[in-house]
């Protein structure tokens, strides 16, 4: 009677794996390839060659990238090189990429960048924060920005097991599978949410005291990464990864895919959700984010390269 016992709970054990593993298949797109759309007039960014997570645009056509990143589960081809932030002029023709120095004190040796945001207050100074990985640890770096000599200035390091505010901390959404990249309106009414493993971008409503409504949820049946607003158009462009499994099970000979998905109208009852760019990894793996600015469109990746491309 024991053993019929241990093999019926070793039965329900292997039936629940294999249900969360075809679960897992499912929720990561396993099976999934893409057909190539690629605008005529692209090329890649020769000096970036280590990924380019996250990409953020000032209103005047520079761009900050954070590039080097390493993490746990993750491909990385310079593993002893340390993370950087590239600066890129989108107003030039044949946009030049510089890697911006740091002063005040920082240690470079143990950057790590993830994401990244822009603040300009209301002298215009420019401040960046990234979120970095020393250690494997999460802080959050901010530089001032100092656009005449092009360069960062290190200011502080944000440490907090939580990274919560120092005076208050509170929900204000719920109801995520895996809430990943963040941003807001340019009216700064809403806030769009892209929920990665449930394939979909949650519109929220902000309220003065922060709290969120939710209003829609937009199902885009591809893993969402990092939003950005397009400033002309209030677009929604949407960094994706159309096959995660190939992601995270790296093979070189059948690299991850990239996707770029583009939301109009998305306050609208049928937002219409279009594909801006699309590859299976001949050109570009592992998209994360897109940006636009003036028609011109830069497109990163987790762990590989960087794609300009006029629209």
């Amino acid at each position: 009677m024991g053993k019929l016992v241990a093999l019926v709970l070793l039965g329900v054990g292997l039936s629940l794996v294999g249900e969360r593993f075809l679960e897992f298949r499912e929720r990561s797109n396993a099976s999934r390839e893409v057909e190539s759309i690629e605008p005529e007039n692209c090329h890649l960014i020769e000096e970036i060659e280590n990924g380019s997570e996250d990409i953020d645009i000032l209103p005047s056509g520079l761009a900050f990238i954070s590039s080097g990143l390493k993490y746990p589960g993750l491909p990385n081809f310079a593993p002893n090189e340390p993370g950087k932030i590239f600066l890129i002029d989108l107003n030039e023709q044949k946009p030049r990429v510089q890697a911006l120095e740091i002063s005040g004190g920082f240690d470079k040796e143990l950057f790590n960048p993830h994401g990244i945001s822009i603040f300009i207050d209301k002298d215009h100074t420019v401040y960046l924060y990234v979120v970095n990985h020393p250690h494997m640890k999460s802080t959050v770096e901010i530089f001032k920005f100092e656009e005449q000599q092009r360069s960062l200035v290190y200011l502080k390091t944000v440490k907090h097991e939580l990274l919560k505010s120092p005076r208050e901390v509170k929900v204000v959404a719920t109801g995520f599978s895996s809430a990943n990249g963040i941003t807001i309106s340019a009216d700064q009414k809403y806030v769009y949410v892209a929920d990665v493993t449930a394939k979909n971008i949650h519109v929220m409503e902000k309220h003065d005291n922060w709290d969120l409504t939710q209003l829609k949820v937009i199902h885009l049946g591809t893993l969402v990464d990092n939003l950005s607003v397009d400033p002309a158009t209030g677009d929604i462009l949407a960094g994706c990864h159309p096959n995660l499994m190939k992601l995270l099970l790296y093979n070189p000979d059948d690299p991850p895919g990239s996707e770029v998905l583009r939301i109009q109208n998305i306050m609208s009852e049928k937002p219409r959700v279009s594909t801006v760019y699309a590859n299976n990894g001949s050109v570009l793996q592992g998209t994360s984010v897109a940006s636009m600015y003036h028609g011109k469109i830069l497109i990163g990746t987790v762990f590989h390269k960087t794609l300009y491309c006029g629209l």
